[in-house]
């Protein structure tokens, strides 16, 4: 007869058995909750006659970038108010750091939504720690620690003027200051780089990822998907209230991928389209430097990289060969229209991502 043991993991309380079996459970239990610092199961959210959210399932890795993504109207801001607790779902489970969500959780969230809000007639020092205060950072800490941000985001000869003498940039400065004050495990950005010129949301880019590297979590919300390749480790879209993808960024890409491979070559023994045949066919093709050719080749559905490399080789000097991976940008679209960026129209696009298109 094995015995119960009692064990305390980060905060989280455990009973398991001595027997094997049980203890291989309780491990993979134990990786789970620390591999992720939030998950939410099933969640469901109606407002009146509109379905918010439908049985979404998400797990936010720890210590990582976790886009999330959707056209306007999708489920998106529903889901952080869910993880922030300003609504509750009518079906599902949240946890923390391991436990059921509840109200203490809070403290160690940051939230820096889409719509802005400051008092404007509030100096911007006193507005900072009062709002910093909220957030249990003590008088003395505040000051200490908003000096070095204001003085990091060029916002010190601020400190005694009314927020309403701020430019919009500045006021955003301020809120994103304030929202990673006081140093919470997750951080949510709802389109953290809206009104900010280049300098600023390189700025901005660049702080979020030291956050991660000193051990923060992160949910970035944005439409804009050249952010989201270069922020993010994971990614979830929901559409129409679905979760309709999910993934590793990099795996999500080459699932996608069109088998279409970036050649360079020089010192062609035969005419461009007899080297390829019958592996792959010819989609572009330009000359660079040196005498030398690049071009854009589509894979036949029975061959491999290393097969189109092994039957080019003895015909070409070979200079590079990369395949050429989806953008995020084209992956959203076709994943949540199910078309290709090039057979839509401007008008299908406003119509299917409700976003405004240049």
């Amino acid at each position: 007869m094995g015995q119960t043991l009692l064990v305390i993991v980060g905060g989280c309380i455990f009973i398991t058995s001595s027997a094997l079996g049980s203890w291989v459970r309780f491990l993979h239990i134990i990786i789970f909750h620390m591999e992720y610092i939030f998950r939410a199961e099933n969640v469901d959210k109606k407002y009146d006659k509109h379905q918010a959210l439908s049985n979404v399932s998400v797990s936010i890795p720890r210590q990582g970038i976790f886009g999330l993504l959707g056209p306007n109207g999708a489920g998106k801001t529903t889901f952080i108010r869910i993880i922030n607790q300003i609504i509750a779902p009518d079906a599902g489970k949240l946890f923390f750091k391991g436990e059921k969500l509840k109200p203490s959780h809070i403290s160690s969230i940051g939230y820096l939504p889409e719509e802005r809000g400051l008092y404007k007639k509030m100096k911007v020092g006193e507005q900072a720690i009062y709002l910093a205060r909220l957030k249990d950072v003590s008088s003395r800490d505040a000051k200490k620690l908003l000096k070095e941000w204001f003085e990091k985001f060029d916002l010190m000869p601020w400190w005694d003027r009314k927020v309403e003498e701020l430019s919009k940039g500045m006021q955003q400065k301020l809120q994103f200051i304030i929202t990673v004050l006081h140093k919470p495990d997750l951080l949510i950005f709802d389109e953290p780089f809206s009104g900010f010129d280049p300098i600023n949301i390189n700025l901005l880019k660049e702080e979020i990822l030291k956050l991660r590297n000193n051990g923060t979590s992160v949910i970035f919300s944005t439409h804009n998907m050249s952010s989201v390749e270069e922020l993010c480790d994971h990614i979830a879209l929901i559409n129409n209230s679905e979760k309709i993808l999910d993934g590793k960024l990099e795996n999500i890409k080459r699932a996608h991928a069109d088998k279409v491979f970036s050649v360079s070559a020089k010192a062609f023994t035969k005419p461009f389209d007899a080297v390829f045949h019958p592996l792959a066919d010819i989609i572009d093709k330009y000359t660079i430097k040196d005498g030398a050719s690049k071009l854009r080749v589509r894979l036949a559905d029975a061959y491999n990289a290393n097969n189109l490399i092994e039957h080019i080789l003895p015909n070409l000097q070979l200079l590079e060969f990369k395949e050429e991976l989806p953008t995020m940008n084209d992956i959203f679209i076709k994943t949540v229209t199910g078309k290709n960026p090039g057979e839509l129209k401007k008008d299908d696009l406003k119509a299917y991502m409700g976003m405004n298109q240049a």
